[in-house]
């Protein structure tokens, strides 16, 4: 039972593909923060160019998304990843560099958003391909667990890190970390022995349309992955309606400084990393269906308690904690379990595919949504905007309650007759 567990420990190319990970994702935690209070310290953004900012980053999922599905699956992935990695380095170094010469202005900081999020695009779905290739398929869960207690660490460490660094650096010098992150990922890739199985060319004489249009139609036509995708949609739609103003809210409103608000995020982030321990249990012990609606009725209890809290830091610093830990916690839970759900109810050729579909429709919204934070924080206030968010999150449930998932006890495949 030991060497079944330790398995990935033992495993030096996974290894080096998990330490990149994490740090890089540590790293982005830190832009995360950094680069919307470079726009609202440095450049005094309005909420509205904040919310445009935002949008930036997420323009490119709708614009991408299904492209990169197909182009993942014909090209080698970790060289995707490499160029993800560089690339990103690259971009985000010219901010801090644009702020010493003293020419740095909003509207750069949209361009390299954009530019930013075409790369994560594609890492994102090149990353969840390249796996299955890189270890064994007994292995996946462990691998998964390990990437996904990862995030959850960076989103513990990476917004307290940032605050102080913001707090010490200016928020510009602060995405310094990012940029060494990245370059440390890379590194990690490049020593990665493994090579790629040899990438079938019978599809390449398909047309690319024909090929996306196979992953909707996947989606569409399957009421589980259908009611995931609006699910997560949904929570993406009014999360980051809420998150765009979120910053706004606290720094103006509440006269937060940059490393309270750091060390309050990290501090209620601590739910995502017992969510992502959390989240076989409660799938054992409710079943899946129940785990997976559950969690997401309790993460709008948590984005309640954001707007809720006012008055008094001793008041507002607790509240703030307590509702993002519940929030990370129980999104976690959802994550895990409806990504294995979808993962097992999905064909091994189509994984590509049908992972860039769902994240066109979950992450297309994301634009949307930032803009429409910006807009209205600016017309009916920041609190306003963010009990709307939380509200969204509250009735994302209902995609789920009024789909199979709902009945669903384990995670077992589906009948070849679906």
């Amino acid at each position: 039972m030991f060497l079944r567990h330790s398995g990935l420990w033992r495993h030096a190319d996974f290894l080096k593909l998990w330490a990149g990970e994490t740090i890089s994702l540590m790293g982005s935690q830190i832009t995360l923060l950094a680069l919307p209070l470079t726009a609202i310290l440095t450049l005094h953004a309005t909420p509205m160019q904040v919310g445009l900012l935002g949008a930036t980053g997420y323009i490119p999922m709708l614009l991408v998304s299904l492209f990169v599905g197909v182009w993942v699956d014909r090209f080698p992935r970790r060289t995707l990843l490499l160029i993800s990695d560089l690339g990103q380095a690259l971009l985000l170094s010219t901010v801090p560099l644009m702020a010493l010469l003293g020419i740095l202005q909003i509207e750069y900081l949209y361009v390299i958003n954009f530019l930013v999020g075409i790369l994560t695009v594609f890492f994102g779905v090149a990353y969840q391909s390249y796996l299955p290739t890189l270890i064994e398929t007994e292995e996946m869960v462990d691998g998964n667990s390990k990437l996904e207690a990862s995030g959850a660490f960076a989103e513990v460490a990476g917004p307290g890190i940032a605050g102080t660094l913001v707090q010490v650096l200016t928020a510009p010098f602060a995405i310094l970390a990012d940029v060494v992150s990245f370059l440390v990922s890379a590194l990690c890739l490049g020593l990665i022995r493994r090579g790629e199985p040899a990438l079938s060319t019978g599809k390449e004489q398909v047309s690319i349309w024909s090929q996306i249009g196979e992953g909707l139609q996947v989606v569409g036509h399957n009421p589980v992955l259908r009611s995931i995708a609006s699910c997560n949609a949904s929570l993406n739609f009014f999360n980051i309606l809420s998150y765009t103003v979120f910053t706004l809210y606290a720094i103006r409103e509440l006269h937060m400084s940059p490393a309270l608000l750091g060390l309050t995020i990290a501090g209620g982030s601590v739910g995502a990393l017992v969510g992502s321990f959390a989240a076989t249990p409660a799938a054992r012990w409710f079943g899946v269906g129940h785990a997976i609606v559950g969690a997401v009725c309790l993460e709008g209890l948590g984005a309640l308690l954001i707007p809720l809290a006012g008055g008094s830091l001793w008041l507002v610093v607790p509240m703030f904690i307590a509702g993002r830990f519940l929030m990370g916690g129980m999104d976690l839970i959802y994550h895990i379990n409806q990504l294995s759900l979808r993962q097992i109810r999905t064909p091994n050729n189509l994984q590509g595919r049908v992972n860039a579909t769902i994240r066109f429709i979950a992450g297309g919204v994301v634009a949307f949504s930032s803009l429409l934070g910006g807009f209205l924080g600016t017309v009916i206030g920041l609190r306003a905007t963010l009990f709307l968010g939380a509200g969204g999150v509250c009735l994302s449930c209902l995609w789920l309650i009024f789909s199979p998932i709902w009945e669903i006890t384990d995670l077992q495949p589906a009948h070849k007759s679906k």
